[in-house]
């Protein structure tokens, strides 16, 4: 995935790029700050960029499709599954509760445990540098 920006700030090997705000960026799990102007996103500036100047950042498809799973994925899987279990094992411990209900709270309950957990990782994924955008080119000075 490839974006075009401009290089707001920089500090050390990371580089703050503005780049154009997309219709995916509300639901994103990356570590962008929406900005009214557009999204500011963090890169390692292998290219030497300098401020003010026009990059293409470039995001590993495999990183953007590893989050988007674990952003999606995940909390849909654990509502499915919190479900079946509610309404399969744990409406037996809880006779006076409808098997619909204890289903619906186990689902909820594991969909939000889910959210909690898919926020633990995205922070510390972001600290890896491995997972940031990389400015490969200087578009124009």
């Amino acid at each position: 995935m490839n974006e075009i920006g401009i290089v707001k700030h920089i500090e050390g090997t990371i580089a703050v790029v503005s780049v154009e705000r997309k219709s995916a960026c509300e639901q994103c799990a990356a570590s962008c700050k929406l900005t009214d102007a557009g999204v500011d996103m963090e890169a390692i500036n292998r290219a030497k960029a300098k401020i003010g100047q026009r990059v293409r950042v470039e995001l590993k498809p495999y990183s953007y499709l590893k989050g988007s799973i674990m952003a999606y994925g995940l909390p849909a899987l654990a509502l499915v599954a919190g479900a079946i279990a509610g309404k399969e094992f744990f409406s037996g411990f809880l006779p006076a509760l409808d098997p619909d209900i204890v289903s619906a709270l186990f689902g909820f309950g594991a969909f939000i445990v889910s959210f909690l957990i898919v926020k633990v990782w995205s922070t510390r994924l972001e600290k890896k540098t491995e997972y940031k955008p990389v400015i490969e080119e200087i578009i124009e000075e």
